[in-house]
C-alpha cells in the first residue's frame, strides 16, 4: 500500500459495549461515603458532547443506563442551578458548566504554560498540536492549537477525550505506567478496531508500549482514524515522571512518516524539553 493512501475503515463487527455509567455507579454502592445522586448528575452532564448538544430524557437514559425518572430529577436540579436549559422536550448545557473545569485549568500551570509552546510549534510546522493527560482509559486534552483538523471526524478541543490505546498521546502516557497499572489497564480496556491498523491485541499493544518507552516517543499511522498520522513525546515533571504528552498531527496525504520523524520530532522534543524546564520554575 502507498504510504500516502488513506486507509478505508475496516469491516469489523461492532465493539462490545463499554461499562455504562449506571453500572459503575452501582458497583460503588457498597461505599457508605459514595453519593450516588451526585454521580448520576455528573453522568448526565457527561452524556452531552459536541455531536449531540440537545438531548431528550430518553436519549440520556439510553446513553447512561440511568432510569428515566432519575435522569429527570438530575436534569430538573441542573436546570434550577443554571447548568442546563430546556425547551420543553430537549435539554442543552449552558455555559455555566464551564466553571466545573475552570478551577482545574486555572489552578494548574500545565495547560497555561503549554499553550504558547503549542502555538509556536503549530506555526512552525503548520500542523495541529495538542497536550493531554491520561484519565482512566482515555486521554483528556488540556490544550491544543486553533489549527483546523478537518480530516478528523472528532473536533479536538480542550476537554475532548479519545481512547488511549490508539492515539500517539495515549501510547506515550500508557508507556509511562508501571507494570501493575499497565496490567490493570489491559485487563479492563476495550481494544476495538478503529481502522485496519489499530492494535487490538493486548500483547501487541504491550510490545508497542515497550518500544515507545525505550525510544521516548510514539508514532501512530492511521490507527485512530483513516488519514491521520501523529507523533507524540512525554512532558516530565520535576522528578522526571511523565506528567503529560505533547503531539503533532497531520494528514497522511500531506505528511510522510519520514518527515514526521526527521523534521517534526526534533521540534516536538525541543518544545517538550522547554516546557518541562519552565514547569520546574513555577
Amino acid at each position: 500500500m502507498n504510504e500516502f493512501e488513506p486507509l478505508q475503515p475496516p469491516s469489523h463487527p461492532a465493539p462490545p459495549p463499554q461499562v455504562s455509567p449506571a453500572r459503575r455507579i452501582e458497583e460503588m454502592g457498597g461505599d457508605p461515603n459514595f453519593m450516588s445522586s451526585l454521580a448520576r448528575g455528573l453522568a448526565v452532564i457527561d452524556a452531552f458532547h459536541e455531536r449531540k448538544r440537545q438531548l431528550t430524557i430518553a436519549q440520556i437514559s439510553h446513553r447512561t443506563a440511568i432510569p428515566r425518572a432519575a435522569v429527570r430529577r438530575c436534569l430538573h436540579t441542573l436546570v434550577k442551578l443554571g447548568y442546563v436549559c430546556c425547551d420543553g422536550r430537549t435539554y442543552t448545557l449552558l455555559p455555566k458548566v464551564l466553571t466545573l473545569g475552570h478551577a482545574y485549568l486555572s489552578s494548574t500551570p500545565l495547560a497555561v504554560a503549554a499553550q504558547p509552546f503549542l502555538d509556536r510549534l503549530s506555526e512552525q510546522l503548520r500542523e495541529a498540536c495538542s497536550l493531554a493527560t491520561l484519565e482512566g482509559d482515555e486521554v483528556l486534552y488540556l490544550a491544543c492549537t486553533a489549527t483546523a483538523q478537518r480530516f478528523l471526524s472528532v473536533e479536538i478541543r480542550v476537554g475532548t477525550r479519545l481512547p488511549a490505546y490508539c492515539t500517539s498521546l495515549g501510547q506515550v502516557l500508557l508507556a509511562a505506567l508501571d507494570e501493575a497499572c499497565l496490567d490493570e489497564y489491559l485487563a479492563g480496556a476495550t481494544l476495538a478496531a478503529r481502522t485496519s491498523r489499530t492494535l487490538c491485541e493486548p500483547q501487541a499493544l504491550r510490545e508497542r508500549l515497550a518500544e515507545v518507552r525505550a525510544q521516548g516517543w510514539c508514532f501512530i499511522d492511521q490507527e485512530l482514524e483513516a488519514g491521520l498520522r501523529s507523533i507524540a513525546v512525554p512532558v516530565h515533571d520535576a522528578e522526571g515522571r511523565v506528567l503529560a504528552a505533547m503531539s503533532v498531527s497531520g494528514h497522511a496525504a500531506r505528511v510522510s512518516r519520514a518527515e514526521l520523524e526527521m523534521r517534526y520530532l526534533p521540534a516536538l522534543q525541543a518544545a517538550s524539553r522547554e516546557l518541562s524546564a519552565q514547569l520546574l520554575l513555577r
